[in-house]
């Protein structure tokens, strides 16, 4: 209906015309009672109706009406409009507590941290005092400084009892890092909500203090949705994958629902872990129970289902989102890249084009990958430079390491150090770490010794850098400098990460560490161990000794090769498995050419199609040969 209608005589009633519609016109042309004018407020469904009762109030002289004027405020900003809600306030005569507690709640709600306080200074400057109400508004989105802040004058004003406001209070310190002013405040509450526990709760979750925040997880009486979403995401965020899987389980077994969030959560989890049974059981879990699957849950299924090593789920799943928003793209372009599909995430990268999708820097980063993976060094070099150039994208670290993973393993050494050396930005160690990486799997030892010593003198070095550089003595033969090497890395404190594979059989993930004794058929898994190898000696494999960098004989070099962690997780999964089945593998590290050796001769004896997911990329094994074409 126009404004026109509504502000001329009412039109003849008809069949088709809304009472509320009818009421609403009455109202606005005949002298209007404030009762009705508020009750219109409460009603109203849209900015629309609100400047039409705006209009009202004006042409009937009630617009400084504190009750009206307040409701008129409020809408505005609860509909997005905080510049109408923000012009009213401005032309409020004597503003009382109310109108500014309101108006700082609507720009705090908004993140606008800074305006909300201004309002708060000239509230004081005015002479308005705050109540409770004004200091949990305003603590909502305010800084750690300005907290601290606010805190005294909480203190001065006898506030520091209230619930909502020592919330706030805790909620401020954990936003800003500060854990223990948050338990503090925390534990000085005389009584706690689950508003307030949920806080406290997240700010041990996102700091990585999981063992109090399961402690106090555990001893809630009442939790709601997001109390385990909370709980949840703090293990998926923190490297605990297989605790937030269990504790979903438990979620579940409780009778809580999950929602949206949880689902994403959840699916990140099987992601990290590779555990594809529980991502597809989760999946079938949403589908049963109705739980709609928005463009989001979507584009998080197919990062899981890329990450679990399908990329066949990956693709129904893209196939089936019919409104695809950017993410959506390029979730699917990184995951043909991990999978070394170069091709087919160039292809899609250029479809995404054609139907006027503007890529993202994350876009570019799937694409580089997928160059580095096939070593197209003259397609990645267009791209990188199409960047800047073509699409405006100023190139980021991640960037840059593509770049120098893509020259690296194609020999372009030098190219990749001058690329390095030539950055807009600061080069961090992993992107060190990858042109170390190059050096020694090229060989070039003045380069890496050059590059190790930079990272050690500028404290940048990690455990990663220290074994890189050990090793390219290792190949040499130089047992003197891998021996200083390693107890400069001991002396200085840092550790090396221990390998670890893990295998999904029957809804359970199973890990095993190098030489791993621990898991309950180890006495099977070791004699399958056995029939490996003679199954491989059979088809003419020799162990790989040469990559045992270690001063110890070839036959304790052999024993070490026979126990490394990938292939005690296939030997576990050959006997716990149905033959002919397909057999996923997850490793924290590169995987070793010995296993990769040994893991293409096994798919083509087995007749077994083996993924095997490392630190870099996924590997298909079939039938002897595998995906990466060994350039890995």
């Amino acid at each position: 209906m126009s404004s026109a209608l509504l502000f001329t005589s009412p039109p003849p009633p008809t069949p088709s015309i809304n009472r509320s519609t009818l009421s609403f016109a009455a109202v606005t042309n005949f002298p209007p009672s404030p009762d009705k004018l508020a009750l219109l407020l409460d009603k109203s469904s849209s900015i629309h109706h609100l400047l039409q009762i705006h209009a009202a109030l004006l042409r009937h002289g009630l617009h400084q009406h504190p009750i009206l004027n307040f409701k008129l405020q409020r809408s505005y900003s609860s509909r997005g409009r905080l510049d109408y809600s923000l012009a009213l306030f401005n032309r409020t005569l004597n503003p009382n507590i109310f109108f500014y507690t309101s108006i700082i709640n609507a720009h705090a709600l908004h993140g606008l941290s800074q305006e909300a306080l201004f309002i708060y200074t000239q509230m004081l400057f005015e002479g308005v005092q705050p109540n409770e109400f004004t200091f949990s508004s305003i603590l909502k989105s305010c800084s750690l400084e300005h907290g601290k802040m606010l805190h005294c004058q909480v203190i001065k004003l006898g506030f520091d009892s209230d619930l909502y406001v020592k919330t706030g209070l805790v909620d401020v310190y954990a936003r800003g890092g500060d854990v223990g002013s948050a338990r503090l405040v925390f534990e000085r509450m005389p009584e706690k909500s689950l508003v307030s526990l949920t806080t406290m709760l997240t700010c041990y979750a996102k700091h990585g203090e999981l063992k109090e925040a399961r402690l106090l997880f555990d001893g809630m009486v009442k939790k709601d949705v997001v109390c385990w979403n909370v709980m949840i995401d703090g293990y998926t965020q923190h490297g605990m994958p297989k605790e937030a899987l269990v504790l979903f389980r438990r979620m579940l077994a409780a009778k809580a629902r999950p929602n949206e969030i949880t689902i994403l959560t959840v699916l990140s989890a099987c992601g990290q872990l590779g555990a594809l049974e529980s991502g597809r059981w989760l999946h079938s879990y949403m589908q049963n129970n109705d739980i709609q699957v928005s463009v989001r849950v979507a584009t998080a299924l197919i990062d899981m289902y890329s990450k679990c090593g399908s990329l066949e789920d990956a693709r129904l799943v893209f196939d089936t989102i019919y409104y695809k928003d950017v993410v959506a793209w390029n979730s699917m372009i990184i995951g043909y890249a991990l999978h070394g599909f170069s091709q087919d995430a160039l292809e899609l990268f250029h479809e995404m084009c054609r139907i006027g999708l503007r890529p993202t820097d994350i876009t570019f980063i799937g694409v580089l990958g997928a160059c580095g993976h096939a070593g197209l060094v003259k397609e990645g070099w267009s791209f990188f430079n199409a960047m800047r150039e073509e699409y405006e994208i100023e190139p980021k670290i991640e960037h840059y390491g593509c770049m120098v993973n893509l020259l690296g393993r194609a020999g372009q050494l030098e190219e990749a150090y001058e690329l390095v050396k030539n950055m807009k930005v600061e080069p961090d160690p992993i992107l060190w770490g990858a042109l170390l990486g190059s050096c020694r799997l090229h060989g070039n030892l003045e380069l890496g010794e050059k590059i190790a010593e930079y990272l050690v003198s500028h404290n940048l070095a990690n455990s990663g850098t220290y074994i890189l550089l050990s090793n390219m003595y290792a190949a040499k033969g130089d047992w003197e400098e891998v021996a200083r090497i390693r107890t400069l890395m001991k002396d200085s404190g840092v550790q090396k990460e221990p390998g670890c594979s893990s295998i999904e059989v029957h809804n359970r993930v199973h890990e095993f560490l190098a030489g791993n004794l621990k898991h309950p058929k180890t006495k099977e898994i070791y004699e399958m161990l056995e029939a490996m190898n003679g199954w491989l000696k059979a088809h003419g494999y020799t162990p790989q000794t040469e990559i045992v960098l270690h001063d110890i004989g070839d036959e304790q070099k052999e024993q070490s090769l026979e126990a490394h962690s990938e292939k005690l997780a296939l030997a576990y999964g050959l006997i716990s498995t149905q033959p002919g089945t397909p057999i996923k593998i997850v490793k924290n590290l590169r995987v070793c050419s010995d296993c990769h050796a040994v893991t293409k001769l096994i798919s083509k004896i087995t007749g077994r199609k083996i993924v095997m997911r490392d630190r870099n990329r996924f590997h298909h094994f079939v039938n002897g040969s595998c995906s990466c074409g060994d350039y890995w």
